[in-house]
């Protein structure tokens, strides 16, 4: 079984090239995100593995899906090694088992305006990630309704996050992680360095506030 996610969790998604993936590495990230999705930072599995095989052992490698079918899940999870499986979308007992058959965390993706939100049953998973109304936009969002509902597995926050917010989120919800794609990047494909520095920086300092 895998290793529960460690308290003051920092992704880095939407990674499409060895060379961001280094980049998260050396600013101490958590994790990194491959995005399997129909998403102008979707990779292929050939992408997918150049960046496995750099990072191996540096630091948790997600793959994320949305809307996916569960064959085309079950043949990524076979073809590659990732520690974290991130789902948008349903999540049937069909493609729940097909996971749980292999020694990963399964993360699930909850918009924060969906009725999902108040109804999913996360008893199912290893963490629940809130996102916003549009996953991937970059845009802001309200974290009001967060205060409305109490889940029994770890928290992650994404959804207009960057290195000048993330801190005062953090504060403000209490999370237990965060997510970030859009508010790192130079372009839709390349990470700024600078910035995925500062975000996991400036993430970190928060949570050891949280902590004192």
């Amino acid at each position: 079984m895998a290793e529960p996610l460690e308290r003051g969790f920092v992704k880095i998604c939407g990674v499409t090239n060895v060379d961001d993936a280094r980049a998260a590495v050396r600013a101490g990230a958590s994790a990194l995100g491959l995005i399997f999705a129909d998403s102008p930072r979707r990779v292929t599995r050939t992408q997918a593995r150049a960046i496995l095989d750099a990072t191996r052992g540096e630091l948790l490698r997600s793959a994320v899906f949305r809307e996916n079918d569960g064959e085309s899940i079950r043949a990524h999870l076979e073809d590659l090694d990732v520690e974290v499986v991130q789902i948008h979308g349903e999540l049937s007992d069909e493609l729940l088992a097909t996971i749980r058959e292999r020694p990963m965390l399964l993360v699930k993706a909850l918009s924060i305006d969906a009725e999902e939100f108040n109804t999913f049953d996360d008893s199912k998973v290893d963490a629940v990630l809130i996102d916003g109304p549009q996953p991937g936009s970059g845009n802001s969002h309200s974290w009001e309704r967060l205060a409305t509902r109490s889940f029994r597995v770890p928290v992650i926050i994404a959804g207009g996050l960057n290195p000048e917010n993330v801190a005062a989120t953090i504060i403000a919800t209490k999370a237990w992680g965060v997510d970030c794609a859009s508010g790192v990047e130079d372009s839709a494909r390349r990470k700024d360095h600078r910035r995925v520095s500062s975000f996991v920086a400036n993430a970190r300092q928060a949570f050891a506030m949280l902590e004192e």
